[in-house]
């Protein structure tokens, strides 16, 4: 379990090129039901699979089965969609907020995945309050993820850190990849 709480605080709103802006822009725009469709059989047994066994996990903390079904359809759904693993995904969210829809750090990162208010601003519509809702919130923090992820190669160590502020430091990765492996399988 994680000893120290996370702090996005030295997050920083930073200049994004227009293609870059307008690429996010367009994926945080569509919003599209998070209704998984699959090629087969085989894909849609696989997640149902993976469905079962990450809401016996998530139990504790979300009791109601809608909920939690609701929960982790939009994670499955964001996560995939933005080219990221679900188990990855579940861990910063566990690291984040431990799960809770309406947590707000000390410096304003708000919802499942703390996304920073200025990010409403530099790719949505400026009403950080959407950033409570289930699938904005964790559409734009996958989508915000996905952007550091390119931005730093591949290395999802350096990405980590830019999406927390601690770029360089290894506690909150650190933090997130043991939280992950408890989602994987």
């Amino acid at each position: 379990m994680i000893s120290e709480p996370s702090d996005a605080g030295r997050q920083m709103e930073e200049p994004l090129v227009d293609s870059v802006r307008s690429a996010l822009s367009s994926a945080i725009a569509n919003h599209a039901p998070p209704v998984p469709e699959f090629p087969d059989t085989e894909s849609r047994l696989a997640y149902l699979r993976w469905l079962g066994a990450m809401s016996e996990r998530l139990r504790k903390k979300k009791p109601d089965w809608n909920v939690r079904r609701e929960f982790l359809q939009t994670i499955w759904y964001e996560s995939r969609r933005a080219g990221l693993d679900p188990a990855l995904v579940l861990g910063l969210v566990q690291v984040e907020s431990n799960f809770r829809k309406f947590a707000i750090s000390s410096v304003g990162a708000r919802g499942y995945m703390q996304v920073m208010p200025f990010w409403t601003r530099v790719l949505g519509d400026g009403d950080a309050g959407k950033l409570f809702h289930m699938q904005t919130n964790l559409r734009f923090g996958c989508v915000i993820l996905r952007h550091y992820l390119d931005r730093e190669r591949g290395d999802l160590f350096l990405a980590l850190g830019r999406y927390n502020g601690s770029r360089g430091r290894a506690p909150y990765p650190n933090a997130v990849f043991g939280a992950t492996r408890q989602w994987q399988g």
